[in-house]
């Protein structure tokens, strides 16, 4: 037989015929159409979530207390004693001077500068936010501190 276009043929046991319930004794799917005797399999659909009886996932986990703030900020976070180990006297530090040494690696939604750690040199910092121990401890050290304005994100 020659191999063409016009006589191509599913592979041997790929097809197979549709079962057509409930069409007679005869047909071995008729009276109760393989769905066996009474009870919800044979009555209608089964709840996709029921366990036989078990008690359901949604019942055995344990209900999560709280909840999470829609409009939280995550500050990048930065103590007086890193400031005072990487920066020189008098130097301006801001959060890009923080990022290109490699001190903080994402800004989030601003810098918050932290009062862990004493600093002996004046230095001049430009931040977020302050912890107010961080602001004491700049300003006594003859430092300034600017608290720059936080940018809203833009919802698209």
């Amino acid at each position: 037989m020659p191999i063409g276009i016009h006589n191509l043929k599913p592979a041997k046991g790929s097809k197979h015929r549709r079962k057509r319930v409930g069409r007679g004794i005869g047909s071995g799917h008729g009276k109760t159409s393989g769905r066996g005797h009474k009870g919800n399999k044979a009555r209608g659909q089964v709840n996709p979530n029921f366990e036989g009886g078990q008690t359901p996932l949604h019942r055995r986990l344990p209900q999560l207390k709280g909840f999470k703030p829609v409009n939280k900020k995550v500050y990048a976070l930065v103590n007086l004693r890193t400031l005072e180990e990487n920066f020189e006297a008098s130097a301006e530090i801001t959060a890009e001077a923080l990022i290109a040494k490699g001190i903080i690696r994402n800004l989030h939604d601003g810098l918050k500068v932290l009062g862990d750690g004493e600093v002996s040199k004046k230095l001049i910092v430009r931040a977020h936010k302050f912890s107010q121990s961080a602001q004491e401890k700049l300003q006594a050290a003859g430092g300034t501190v600017e608290v720059l304005p936080i940018e809203r994100k833009k919802k698209n």
